[in-house]
């Protein structure tokens, strides 16, 4: 249900979108919202582009229950003009958390003008949640019997509010088609990462992380919280061996190179790898040849065996298989989704 004409909201168009084609993306915040939450919503969307024209490919819309100044959790407001009406014409809806300690969504239930305004999500919007938005989710009842995730400390009170649904604090986001959730405001860069991998293919959120100085894709199921012992040495790394890793890709790589890479035994290695990423190094590197055979299939007319070669993966059988696991489809899809049937070879 949409406001009426005659409201001081549908008086002014400051909070409708342009309509021009883009995928329009409004960020339902409130009293207590995070600056960065926010904030990491705009900057990835927005620097989203077509490969050729370097046309913006979405709209980002910020609204608010009741347009008007919004309290952040830091020590200055935002000015808000759009308001809930705007989410009838998204194609996805963020909600950001609210720290406020006595959000009423933390309670099981939702206040009365934040149900108003879902209420007005058209079907088959996205919906996705950063950290502690998914509560909202939850107290609307969307994230019943679907698998889920929030910031890890609030597993054990989430967990108590809504037994129905499928909590997974060990990861960074879940996605379950038309919901998606995130852990801590940290992950979102990730979860927004994902859906724009998702809408417009690796290639274009690869360029997303390079302009924005962040790693191009973790999976959403590394662990969003890796507890390090208080005596390990701080001055040693792995991303010596990871970047080294990303410049050989099309070749063997065993885990005593990538060691090697950064003079420590495998074991030292191995744990610290695990201890940064979460994964082990042959997970990570999978991942990795994964991604990099994506952005073949969408930049480049290269067979099947030629993607494979290139990306490490060996086979066109290996290819398929992790690229099956991965986004449930072949190459040919792939590649026909994301450049046209013109340039899809048969898969050979």
């Amino acid at each position: 249900m949409t406001s009426s004409g005659d409201t001081p909201e549908a008086a002014t168009s400051a909070d409708l979108f342009r309509n021009d084609g883009r995928h329009r993306v409004a960020v339902l915040v409130r009293d207590g919202v995070m600056p960065m939450e926010l904030g990491l919503v705009h900057q990835l969307f927005r620097q989203a582009r077509t490969a050729t024209r370097g046309t913006p490919l979405y709209e980002v819309v910020t609204c608010t229950l009741e347009p008007g100044e919004v309290r952040t959790d830091a020590d200055f407001p935002i000015l808000v003009s759009a308001g809930p009406r705007t989410l009838a014409e998204a194609d996805t809806v963020i909600l950001p958390a609210t720290h406020l300690p006595d959000a009423t969504e933390t309670e099981g239930r939702l206040p009365a003008a934040l149900a108003s305004a879902l209420a007005q999500v058209r079907p088959g919007t996205r919906l996705a949640s950063i950290c502690t938005g998914a509560y909202v989710l939850a107290a609307a009842g969307l994230l019943d019997g679907r698998r889920a995730t929030t910031h890890w400390h609030e597993t054990e009170r989430f967990r108590s509010l809504f037994p129905s649904v499928r909590l997974d604090p060990e990861v960074l986001y879940v996605d379950e088609g038309d919901v998606l959730t995130s852990a801590g405001e940290a992950s979102g860069i990730d979860l927004c990462l994902h859906m724009i991998r998702c809408d417009h293919g690796a290639g274009v959120a690869a360029e997303v992380a390079r302009r924005t100085v962040v790693p191009p894709h973790r999976e959403g199921g590394q662990a969003q919280f890796i507890r390090r012992p208080v005596a390990e040495p701080s001055g040693t790394s792995t991303g010596r061996a990871r970047a080294w890793a990303l410049a050989h890709l099309g070749e063997p790589i065993t885990l005593g190179a990538l060691a090697a890479q950064e003079s420590m035994s495998v074991r030292t290695f191995n744990r610290r790898f695990r201890e940064e990423t979460g994964q082990t190094p042959m997970q990570w590197l999978n991942g990795q040849r994964v991604e990099r055979a994506r952005e073949l299939l969408e930049s480049t007319e290269y067979t099947v065996d030629r993607v494979a070669a290139e990306s490490g993966l060996g086979t066109a059988t290996t290819l398929r298989q992790r690229l099956q696991a991965t986004v449930g489809v072949s190459p040919r899809t792939y590649r026909v989704a994301y450049r046209g049937a013109a340039h899809a070879p048969d898969e050979r």
